[in-house]
């Protein structure tokens, strides 16, 4: 098949390797692949191209459409490589990466550090005495590696006005002491909301660099697409200048948090935010998404449950929305055409968002809103089918479906083995006809699409445990697992034209060193991405 070339287009000829379209075809291709001008022109065997189009030998690997992240958090990971490193195996290391970072930052008016992990204590707890002894004259913030639980030490505290005589929120919690004095960990919204109330925000430069490195890191990865899934009014302006400076090195859709106490004023504040988005002219920046926080988490027992917590047999969880609030707003913004993603864990939390979806179906459909639950952890089996009936974008995080300590030490203890039988249901939503797309997380957990996808496959650590996979009913396989994160995240975004190879495609591809026709899951997983290529230009 020849091509004649255009003057002014950039092409690319992708030869000696397969070529493979997950959601289209059943297994790679000993194919060629050709570009012109960011769209995929030619799928074939022996293409002939112009002479000055880039040639790209594949060397036998896999070229497929790149990945995207349905759920990710980019400029939190990327502020977290700019601060304190916690994410230590023990209390000893998180403490020593507090005291290293403020030693040499003496000048830091607030030490601050994000990803330690709750699992470190049998309760999920941590004293503000034990970071005193390591800076006792600085506040000192640190967030938990589900970005729901905040530990600070006793200035921290105060400077945010959290004393034994501090109402409890209805949205969070302020763990106390027996005496009623807080202990240093709070949870959820309502609680950390005082402390980032006078915790000041990263300077401009800093969230730049830090957009900029974490897309740069993404695009490493083989990833083209990030929905950021959290972001505030006054952060918009960080990627708009990282967009503006060259440092937005792949596409991001922003998704604006939506606050409980204040969404009916939010419904124009954000529309003007979008408008000013769309205005601003970059192609790769968008904002036609909306967050809503629907729970917390199980870990933390926030997550809102049906029945009782195991070990708090009072409590259900902490939904942040009242059901008929949550309805209204779901409906408001579907309304001026925002996209709805809503972070719900506990199965009271999907149930109460699947009733939202419901109520504004006839809004949804009508503007072809697409949306998103993100994590999903444990769904009431009387609710799985609702999910495809009312057009959900179901939105998993792969690597979560495996044992780790926060199972074993706060997860399961909370919700007994009856209810963690039901986590991450990601075959049984596929099998029911509904929408599954795969994300991060990240900097929760690994933004890497390759060992999300194996993890989906084998329900395994990496080293392999346990032998049959943690709930194996719930594996999928290889091909499934591409598509979530290629078509899926493709679709989720609203970017029917990207995801696939077929002709007129949108070029976002990732080359991986890898033969997927006949690699074992653990190539797989440590593959070399040996490019990533957004509408044909590469960008890793």
């Amino acid at each position: 098949m020849q091509l004649k070339g255009q003057s002014g287009m950039t092409s690319v000829h992708f030869v000696g390797g397969l070529i493979w379209s997950p959601a289209d075809q059943p297994t790679p291709v000993a194919q060629e692949l050709l570009v012109t001008d960011g769209r995929i022109a030619a799928v074939g065997a022996h293409l002939s191209a112009p002479s000055d189009v880039e040639r790209v030998d594949l060397v036998g690997g896999t070229l497929i459409p790149a990945f995207g992240d349905g759920h990710v958090h980019p400029r939190q990971a990327g502020l977290e490589g700019l601060f304190a490193p916690i994410r230590g195996t023990s209390i000893a290391a998180v403490l020593d990466g507090v005291r290293t970072w403020a030693a040499e930052h003496p000048d830091a008016e607030w030490v601050y550090g994000g990803g330690f992990d709750l699992a470190l204590t049998p309760d999920g707890v941590f004293d503000a005495h034990w970071l005193d002894d390591v800076v006792p004259d600085r506040p000192v913030v640190l967030r938990g590696t589900e970005y729901h639980t905040m530990w600070c030490n006793s200035l921290a505290l105060e400077r945010a006005g959290i004393t034994a005589q501090t109402p409890e929120p209805h949205d969070g919690e302020i763990v106390r002491r027996p005496d009623g004095t807080p202990i240093g960990t709070l949870r959820e919204w309502g609680a950390t909301a005082y402390v980032f109330a006078v915790l000041p925000p990263p300077e401009p430069a800093a969230q730049v660099q830090a957009i900029d490195e974490a897309t740069a890191h993404c695009a490493a990865a083989g990833l083209t697409w990030l929905q950021d899934a959290w972001v505030e009014p006054a952060e918009v302006s960080a990627y708009l200048d990282a967009a503006r400076s060259g440092a937005l090195r792949i596409a991001v859709n922003l998704a604006l948090r939506v606050d409980p106490a204040a969404w009916p004023d939010q419904v124009d504040e954000f529309r003007t935010l979008r408008g000013q988005v769309r205005s601003a002219g970059f192609g790769q920046l968008t904002a036609q998404t909306v967050k809503f926080f629907v729970d917390g988490v199980i870990e933390a027992g926030t997550a809102a449950m049906l029945e009782p917590y195991l070990d708090c047999p009072h409590s259900h969880g902490m939904p942040n929305w009242s059901r008929d609030a949550l309805i209204d707003a779901v409906r408001a913004f579907s309304a001026v055409g925002f996209q709805v993603h809503l972070h719900a864990i506990g199965d009271a939390a999907v149930r109460d968002t699947l009733d939202a979806i419901e109520a504004a179906a006839d809004v949804i459909a009508a503007g072809d809103l697409r949306p998103v639950i993100a994590h999903l952890q444990v769904i009431d089996p009387t609710d799985l089918d609702r999910l495809a009936e009312l057009g959900v974008f179901a939105c998993f995080q792969p690597l979560w479906a495996q044992p780790d300590p926060m199972q074993e030490v706060l997860t399961v203890p909370r919700i007994g083995p009856e209810r963690a039988a039901l986590q991450y249901p990601i075959r049984t939503v596929l099998e029911s006809g509904a929408s599954v797309t795969f994300g991060s997380d990240w900097p929760v957990t690994d933004v890497e699409p390759l060992a999300g996808l194996v993890t989906a496959v084998t329900r395994q650590t990496p080293s392999g445990e346990p032998a049959d996979g943690w709930y194996p009913e719930q594996r999928i396989d290889l091909r499934s697992a591409l598509t979530a994160y290629t078509r899926g995240v493709a679709r989720q975004g609203f970017r029917d034209d990207a995801g696939t190879l077929d002709i007129g495609a949108v070029a976002d591809l990732v080359a991986l060193a890898v033969d997927l026709r006949t690699a074992e899951l653990g190539e797989v997983r440590s593959a070399r991405v040996m490019g990533t290529w957004m509408a044909g230009r590469r960008v890793h």
